[in-house]
């Protein structure tokens, strides 16, 4: 783990992209009840938030299915609109539950360089992963 000070290129990334995204939500009164002013962050639906960023998912997937351009971004595919869409809900929820997303891409990226089953030439075996 690395200390505030010795954050990576990813890790900053990552902060700059909760900051932007959660910052955003918060503006919008995404993270407080609209009836009482109650501050919701660490209280929102967690399987409901998953759920909208899986959402998210399944609209970029139907988008690169038909080929589609964005209806809102006409001059994008909706597939990178879509899957900047899971990413912004993805950074916003972070920030809503104080989660290091950054420094748990930068984390998991180093251990996946090192992973026998992502080797190349165990992929190409017949039992490898082939995606």
């Amino acid at each position: 783990m690395t200390t505030e000070t010795q954050r990576t290129p990813i890790q900053t990334a990552g902060d700059v992209l909760t900051e932007a995204c959660h910052g955003a939500a918060v503006r919008g009164g995404w993270w407080q009840d609209l009836k009482t002013g109650e501050d919701l962050h660490g209280k929102r639906n967690v399987g409901e938030l998953l759920c909208l960023i899986h959402s998210e998912i399944s609209e970029a997937m139907e988008g690169h299915r038909k080929n589609m351009m964005d209806d809102k971004l006409p001059h994008r595919k909706m597939v990178e609109v879509e899957l900047a869409d899971a990413v912004i809900r993805i950074f916003d929820f972070a920030g809503g539950f104080n989660l290091d997303v950054g420094g748990a891409i930068d984390e998991k990226m180093a251990y996946n360089a090192k992973r026998e089953d992502h080797k190349i030439e165990n992929r190409k075996q017949e039992n490898g992963k082939k995606y």
